[in-house]
């Protein structure tokens, strides 16, 4: 497989020292959706996903954080990365924004938690819970087109700016200035919302979100 052999050579370039850091083409802005040579089904696109180590939070990793949910779900959403929980038990939003995150789809899309799909940017916790960098952002990213195109979700919901930012292109707008509008992605409808973690810091925001979701609601 082309894609494998194409790994397996930047294994070996970082082996020598060589950083890699340009956004594979599959990955471009105007074209999101672009074929790779990726697995062509969930369960294949774990087990690969589980085998990576192109970047250095897979030296720290102590799961994979695939992604979970109904393989034929109506809404995707899509979170920055992992926190300590997540990366215990090897699940996505299990931690106390992962608990918020379920009462939002419970009480406002009134669809229980399996009924949607749930992935991050990233598949394995940056260290301390910091922002993903560019370059791990962007080697990860095919996995989650990938995981996109598999899913085929009608409705894609980005969980905070760094969702937005690494989905669209877009790094200069604030999610506040974008969270509730619709983005065009690929023949799919984008909406940014707050990250449930942010929320619990900023109680009052829920309200946006509340609406962010009915607004999803109302598109099913």
């Amino acid at each position: 497989m082309q894609q494998l052999q194409l790994l397996k050579q930047l294994y070996a370039l970082r082996a020598f020292g060589v950083e890699y850091v340009d956004e594979p083409r599959s990955v471009e802005r105007g074209n999101p959706m672009q074929k790779s040579d990726l697995p062509s089904t969930l369960s294949a696109l774990r087990e690969y996903v589980n085998a990576c180590h192109l970047c250095a939070l897979s030296k720290t990793r102590t799961h994979v954080v695939f992604g979970e949910g109904a393989e034929d779900a109506d809404i995707m959403f899509i979170g920055e990365g992992p926190g300590e929980m997540e990366d215990n038990t090897g699940r996505p939003f299990v931690g106390r924004a992962g608990q918020l995150l379920t009462k939002i789809i419970e009480n406002v899309l009134e669809m229980p938690r399996e009924a949607v799909y749930i992935a991050n940017v990233v598949k394995c916790r940056p260290p301390a819970n910091r922002v993903p960098t560019p370059e791990e952002a962007n080697l990860c990213k095919p996995y989650l087109l990938r995981q996109i195109e598999l899913v085929d979700p009608r409705i894609l919901v980005a969980l905070g700016s760094t969702s937005y930012k690494y989905l669209t292109g877009d790094m200069q707008t604030p999610i506040s200035r974008v969270r509730g509008e619709l983005v065009d992605f690929g023949g799919r409808k984008l909406i940014p919302t707050y990250h449930p973690s942010y929320l619990l810091r900023n109680p009052s925001a829920k309200k946006a979100v509340w609406q962010d979701m009915l607004k999803v609601k109302a598109m099913l």
